[in-house]
């Protein structure tokens, strides 16, 4: 009975997901989802007592399951232009299969629904969480480390990760992708890094005066 049970809550999560994906969020209704899971809308209330609970319980376990299909990737990073690399290789991944739209259609819907607003911000944090403690491995043991606020940092490269999908279609030709922004970023923070033993005794001193007049 738990078995059968467990599909079922499993089976309406991917409906969800897919309805969100086809028809945004304003297409979401509890039958538009029962129709996809090919259940009767009851049983959306059965088993999660609301629609809103149920499409908060499928993001998160949507995203945690791909947050962990990449697992590897992000602990084999070793560099700033890595982690970057790594990022526009899975932007173009989930974009591709549509899970990035769903996070944005989310993440639209909270706006205006409060109901929605803590699992979107849930599963955003856990991208978040992600890339931080990448940039913590990267960063906190070289000349950077003392300056940037990596937690500030890890929310704005996984906002750039969501926010890309929705400013994309608004974007004109000749402007600059936010993805390539942070390349150049990136590359900014990769030179720090390579300096040599000279410039990197005087970019210390630097920090450690700047760090003491705060």
């Amino acid at each position: 009975m738990t078995g059968e049970s467990g599909g079922t809550k499993q089976r309406l999560r991917d409906a969800a997901i897919a309805t969100v994906r086809e028809r945004g969020i304003a297409g979401v209704s509890a039958r538009t989802v029962a129709a996809e899971a090919g259940v009767n809308q009851a049983v959306i209330y059965y088993h999660f007592g609301s629609l809103h609970e149920l499409l908060s319980d499928a993001t998160t376990h949507a995203t945690a399951a791909r947050i962990a299909s990449y697992r590897e990737r992000f602990a084999a990073i070793a560099s700033v232009d890595e982690l970057v690399d790594v990022a526009r290789a899975l932007h173009a991944e989930e974009r591709e299969l549509g899970n990035v739209q769903v996070l944005a259609q989310m993440l639209a819907g909270a706006q205006t629904d409060a109901h929605l607003a803590p699992a979107t911000a849930a599963a955003i944090q856990l991208w978040v969480d992600e890339v931080e403690a990448t940039l913590h491995r990267l960063l906190d043991d070289t000349l950077l480390g003392p300056l940037v606020d990596v937690p500030s940092l890890a929310r704005a490269v996984s906002a750039a990760f969501v926010g890309v999908e929705l400013i994309d279609g608004l974007a004109d030709e000749d402007a600059l992708p936010t993805l390539d922004a942070l390349e150049q970023l990136a590359g900014l923070v990769q030179v720090v890094l390579d300096l040599g033993p000279v410039a990197s005794a005087a970019l210390r001193r630097r920090v450690r005066r700047t760090t003491r007049g705060r």
